[in-house]
């Protein structure tokens, strides 16, 4: 039986709580890639607030509800399943990885990208040999959003940086020509510069040819 912090029942509460108005500017944002309902973040997040709060007492992540987000058109049950999921991020797995992948592959964009990403770092930190050995891996992914979650994952970890690691990784993709493949380059470098300048310094200058313009602007901006 459905309660009122239920899941599920959030979906209904979603669906009633759109603005059409508000769902023509969101999308336009996105390049009308994807529908909307047409709630704003503060709004959606106070709609979850107390469901997600009830949903880990659970201690166990709800893949059915996650899908069922995943597949509805509208961009803001996306939005909704990767906060579920950053806020259960202690209760994932390994095992799941083939579901977060999936979920990195389809409907893919920058904003459901980089807030999943979350969801590696702390697995990283809880699976570190298993975790490198999958993110060098990703890094070479034929996805250029699989290869962003490898460029992205150790954002935020500081002295915990594992820099071997980010310097392959980033090693990895250059060439590309890709636009957000070379923004999270340079947001990697530029995160880490704020724990280690000189590192990222270094590291500029002696990749300055095979970096992008792109890359060398946005990881040098914190640099003196």
């Amino acid at each position: 039986m459905k309660t009122k912090n239920d899941l599920f029942t959030l979906l209904d509460t979603l669906s009633l709580a759109g603005d059409v108005k508000q769902a023509d500017g969101m999308s336009a944002y996105m390049r009308d890639q994807f529908e909307f309902l047409g709630i704003k973040t503060p709004k959606r997040r106070q709609l979850c607030r107390e469901v997600f709060k009830d949903a880990k007492k659970s201690a166990k992540i709800d893949w059915e509800f996650v899908e069922l987000c995943w597949q509805k058109p509208q961009r803001e049950y996306q939005y909704v399943a990767c906060d579920y999921l950053v806020q259960m991020k202690k209760f994932t797995t390994l095992e799941d990885l083939p579901k977060l992948k999936k979920l990195i592959i389809t409907k893919s964009w920058w904003e459901t990208v980089d807030t999943l990403v979350k969801v590696f770092t702390d697995l990283y930190l809880r699976y570190p040999t298993e975790m490198t050995q999958l993110m060098l891996t990703w890094s070479n992914d034929s996805n250029l959003w699989v290869k962003r979650i490898a460029l992205e994952f150790q954002l935020l970890l500081k002295k915990q940086t594992d820099t071997k690691l980010l310097a392959k990784i980033i090693i990895n993709n250059f060439g590309s020509d890709e636009f957000f493949i070379n923004k999270a380059i340079g947001w990697a470098l530029r995160d880490y510069s704020k724990t280690d300048p000189k590192w990222v310094a270094e590291f500029i200058a002696t990749y300055g040819n095979d970096l992008s313009a792109l890359s060398i602007r946005e990881g040098g901006k914190y640099l003196v």
